[in-house]
């Protein structure tokens, strides 16, 4: 799949999805599917979204996102998608009204064929454009608008603070109800103090990007996919292991009954269960039984037989 932020390299004509999409949740799924599902071979199926985050632009002040743009685009390219352009949310941008936004933006630059927006987009100087402007101003232009409906969880619509809440209270099946699938993190495997390793659990140690929005810290089951293998079962923590007096939070996995070297490899770590919080413990050796009685529980839940 081509991702890109310049207008100037990008594959036309297009079929969008226009949002923000952080998180591709079941809502946002409503709004990809239509262009997933239009029947036009001669369009690139394309999600556009901006960069930065509208919020973090006009607040000056780093949000944390649930999909980075690495993550984004595993998820859109498994779904499907062709092409993720990152639309330079500058002050240019904000500057345009509706209408600009429609002619200079979708039809002179994306070429756009075809739409999909949800029901709550907002566009154009001062967010003066909603969702229904947009069919109107597109109409005018001969592109065909879609406007999905918000997608709803029981009383409630589906949204990436929802997501955000369900993962501080580390409530992952609310998250992955609201989601759609398990909640991840990709990241490359760097070198660590090997801590784990001395102990005998030697652990990945996952660098991940700083605007990564990490869910409650603690311990918990995981499943692991690596460049060679799909759906390891793990234990993963998240802290700054106060046992041996860390500072930075980390994000650390140790593959059950797993021998191998990760270093430089890229993982993706989906989160299944939550085991605990993380604690401080007196020595190493309580820490040592507490790591294996996790990894007891975890074989447990993933239905493991114990080692021999």
């Amino acid at each position: 799949m081509q991702i890109d932020s310049s207008l100037a390299n990008i594959l036309t004509p297009t079929a969008i999805a226009l949002g923000n999409f952080d998180g591709i949740h079941r809502g946002h799924l409503e709004v990809i599917r239509p262009v997933l599902e239009w029947d036009n071979a001669d369009v690139y199926k394309t999600v556009v979204t901006f960069d930065p985050h509208p919020q973090q632009y006009f607040t000056e002040q780093q949000r944390q996102l649930l999909t980075p743009h690495q993550e984004r685009e595993i998820i859109l390219e498994q779904l499907g998608i062709q092409q993720l352009i990152l639309l330079p949310f500058d002050r240019d941008l904000v500057k345009l009204s509706p209408q600009e936004f429609v002619d200079r933006i979708l039809s002179q630059q994306l070429q756009a064929k075809f739409i999909s927006v949800g029901e709550d987009f907002r566009f154009g100087n001062q967010r003066a454009g909603n969702a229904t402007d947009l069919v109107t101003l597109t109409a005018a232009a001969g592109i065909p608008t879609r406007i999905a409906p918000l997608e709803m969880d029981g009383d409630s619509r589906i949204s990436s603070s929802r997501i955000r809440a369900a993962l501080l209270a580390a409530d992952l099946i609310l998250t992955q109800e609201l989601l759609g699938r398990y909640y991840s993190i990709v990241g490359t495997v760097v070198n660590g103090q090997e801590i784990g390793r001395s102990i005998g659990f030697p652990t990945a140690n996952l660098k991940y990007p700083p605007e990564k929005f990490l869910p409650r810290q603690g311990v918990y089951c995981v499943r692991v996919d690596t460049p060679a293998a799909k759906q390891l079962p793990g234990v993963m923590n998240i802290g700054k292991r106060p046992t041996v007096d860390g500072v930075n939070t980390t994000v650390e996995v140790h593959l059950l009954d797993w021998e191998g070297n990760l270093y430089g490899q890229q993982l993706t770590v989906y989160l299944h269960h939550f085991l605990r919080s993380e604690q401080k413990f007196p020595s190493l050796a309580a820490l040592t039984n507490r790591i294996q009685a996790d990894c007891d529980t975890a074989r447990v839940f993933f239905q493991l037989n114990h080692p021999s």
